[in-house]
């Protein structure tokens, strides 16, 4: 059979290529591949779906022998390992809807909808889960008994495997009789030194909104759900209560329970190779210069710094300069990260299951700067103007934070790897109950209606 590789963008509905043909679905190993059949020709062609950058030089009028060969020449199934160019496009890219080992979510047949309603959205297991990653916020002395109760609760009565941080479980207000006989199923690592990433089933977080946005930060690539507890200060990402900590855990180990996926952000730190006695002296140089890639769920932050001066950098879109910001610095945020930092600089609360990127200005030195919502697939670069008076800095939810130099750039575009976040209820309730209960949105004394002697009057 003879296979012909390109890049469409018919559907079902689309008039059919010549009389008498069709397009139908499958799926392999490869991905979703439209198959044209046709009265006229006894053997389908396969094509690639829209997914696949197809539109390369290598690929084009490229015709393939074997299924071998084809699927050594098409998209390969992890994105993070994918060397293919970027196309343009409204929408972000597909996400990953496998989340850690275990984990995936439960989708809808094809034949009742054709665009899936988030709050339909379910977990279910491949095999049920064993591991669960435990993230408390340090140094918190009213976190250890709801964690030492949820530790005897996974090991005792759940049997799980529970992973937490070698300096939480050093700390001397947890070493007590009744941990110690705990401590043996409970397994430690330390973060930027050990990938736990195939070994945790799923998380659970203890704290504030603080304490999610550092479990995203661990995992790089797929995350496991997460399930979180609002035991800090805001809570806006934790919509669990403790009190009923177990019936909610096992409905989660049981499957039954509705996700959110929050988009985040991949970015891209180049820095210019600057040869030996400059201001920054970089290593690990690869073609000239060093990259370093994060994945962001709430926001990057590019402000002036310690520096007097106005913060002057270029943004461009999809490679053409949009304009240039000149004021204290500007956010690009997630829909997640529309209500945190953004939304205190004035920016537009963002539904999660939105798929768009946030643009807001810090302190614009014109009154017209307003935020901007993009589409989520396009990608964003900012450098530091040529005309600058100052380097810029740049932080990634709050850490990581390093100067930004003349001839640096840095690139965000959406992920592939989103951030599963457990729900309470569902998306739609959960985000609605945050907005009133932590942000006090539209919380005003009700106007009160008019007396019968008033309407006269």
């Amino acid at each position: 059979m003879t296979l012909y590789v390109m890049n469409i963008h018919y559907s079902k509905q689309d008039p059919p290529f010549r009389s008498g043909s069709s397009l139908s679905e499958m799926e392999d190993s490869v991905g979703s591949k439209w198959t044209l059949k046709s009265d006229a020709s006894a053997e389908p062609f396969l094509y690639c779906c829209s997914t696949c950058d197809c539109s390369e030089e290598p690929f084009r009028g490229k015709v393939f022998r074997n299924r071998t060969e084809a699927r050594s020449m098409s998209m390969p199934s992890a994105p993070s390992s994918a060397k293919f160019r970027r196309t343009q496009s409204l929408h972000g890219p597909s996400p990953v809807t496998t989340f850690g080992p275990k984990a995936c979510m439960l989708k809808n047949p094809k034949a009742v909808m054709h665009i899936q309603d988030p709050a339909s959205q379910r977990l279910t297991w491949n095999k049920p889960p064993k591991s669960v990653l435990i993230i408390k916020k340090i140094r918190d002395a009213s976190l250890l008994q709801p964690f030492k109760e949820l530790c005897i609760f996974l090991t005792q009565q759940k049997n799980m495997i529970v992973y937490v941080e070698r300096k939480v479980i050093e700390d001397p207000a947890i070493a007590n009789e009744s941990f110690v006989s705990i401590k043996k199923n409970i397994c430690t690592f330390r973060e930027d030194y050990d990938d736990i990433s195939n070994c945790v089933d799923f998380i659970i977080c203890l704290g504030g909104d603080g304490t999610l946005l550092y479990a995203s930060s661990l995992f790089q690539e797929s995350v496991p759900p997460v399930m979180a507890f609002h035991l800090g200060s805001l809570g806006f990402l934790t919509p669990f209560n403790f009190d009923t900590f177990q019936s909610q855990v096992t409905e989660v180990i049981e499957g039954n329970a509705a996700i959110i996926l929050r988009s985040r952000l991949e970015v891209k730190v180049v820095r210019e190779y600057r040869e030996k006695g400059s201001v920054e002296e970089m290593s690990l140089v690869t073609n000239g210069n060093r990259t370093m890639q994060y994945q962001v769920l709430n926001e990057v932050v590019v402000d002036r710094g310690p520096s007097s001066y106005l913060s002057n950098v270029d943004l461009f879109l999809d490679g053409h300069l949009i304009t240039t910001v000149q004021g204290d610095g500007v956010i690009v945020s997630t829909p997640t990260g529309s209500t945190a930092y953004a939304v205190a600089a004035g920016a537009s609360m963002i539904h999660p299951n939105v798929p768009a990127i946030m643009i807001t200005p810090i302190c614009p030195h014109s009154l017209s700067f307003r935020p901007i919502v993009v589409p989520a697939g396009v990608e964003l670069k900012i450098m530091l103007s040529r005309d600058a008076r100052n380097t810029a800095w740049v932080s990634l939810d709050g850490r990581r934070r390093q100067e930004i130099a003349c001839g640096d750039s840095i690139t965000i575009t959406t992920s592939c790897f989103p951030v599963p976040s457990i729900c309470f209820r569902d998306p739609m309730n959960d985000w609605f109950e945050s907005l009133a209960q932590c942000l006090h949105w539209n919380v005003r004394k009700k106007q009160s209606h008019l007396s019968s002697e008033e309407e006269e009057f």
